[in-house]
């Protein structure tokens, strides 16, 4: 069977352009061996979920370095129908570059967010979402073979999870050095903001933090001549960081990173 008519088995005509992109085009399809591992210096973690003789099956090859935890590669091999390729590629996508503690974070959402045509439509047909969380059963058992490896020194995992929530803040905060808080806001951007700016084509980053109240933010890309990104956007960044950092947090627009189309508007 061509990979065409292997493709063109599930609801083609409702997933969205970049998915069936991902599901042509596959970039992470593939397996790493130890023996390749080892010559790269990274620890193989490899996740199995799902029977062939079920219909669909997935194995998640990660590369992880024993020094930090952080997710150097990954690679993945289906059987099943399209929706786990898709899957499996934009999983495989947003893994690199994260530790094992941010991957076992990954949600459905996420996965479906990375494939988007437009940031308020599905990428993937409600009747495929077990696809997307047989690929997160298969992250969730590759990171458990790396729970002995340290994380940066700087990191500190953030312990709260919804997106919009309204909380009281990262307990312990004000016993945190300034690296460590930097750290914990950069992880909340990381997860819960970044992914959703970059569906725009958008980017921020940290700037600085002032007596631990005052963040400075740099935005980037599309966000630098975005209007929102001194409403809305602006606003939203603040909720999420004070519901999941600290109440009293201020998010400050650094106004030299924004186009001179607005940039009297934001003074």
């Amino acid at each position: 069977m061509s990979h065409r008519k292997f493709t063109l088995s599930f609801p083609w005509a409702r997933y969205s352009k970049k998915l069936i992109q991902k599901i042509e085009n596959p970039r992470h399809g593939g397996y790493f061996t130890e023996e390749e591992a080892k010559e790269r210096g990274m620890r193989l973690a490899t996740g199995r979920q799902g029977d062939p003789e079920d219909g669909n099956s997935v194995s998640l090859y990660l590369l992880v370095d024993e020094s930090d935890g952080v997710i150097a590669d990954a690679k993945f091999q289906v059987f099943g129908q399209s929706a786990l390729i898709g899957a499996a590629e934009a999983a495989c996508e947003l893994l690199i570059r994260k530790n094992y503690d941010q991957a076992r974070k990954l949600s459905a959402d996420l996965i479906d967010r990375q494939a988007r045509d437009k940031a308020e439509t599905h990428a993937f047909p409600e009747e495929t979402f077990a696809h997307l969380n047989l690929v997160l059963d298969a992250i969730e058992s590759a990171s458990e073979q790396c729970m002995d490896i340290p994380f940066a020194e700087a990191y500190v995992p953030t312990p709260l999870e919804s997106r919009g929530e309204a909380g009281s803040g990262y307990p312990g905060w004000t016993l945190l050095s300034r690296e460590q808080k930097i750290a914990v806001i950069e992880e909340v951007i990381e997860k819960d903001i970044r992914p959703y700016i970059e569906l725009d084509a958008g980017g921020v980053q940290i700037l600085d933090l002032v007596n631990d109240t005052e963040l400075t933010i740099a935005y980037q890309g599309a966000c630098t001549s975005c209007h929102s990104a001194t409403g809305a956007t602006l606003n939203a960044i603040q909720e999420i960081l004070r519901a999941k950092v600290d109440p009293a947090l201020v998010v400050i627009p650094d106004a030299s990173f924004l186009s001179q189309e607005f940039k009297g508007h934001f003074s």
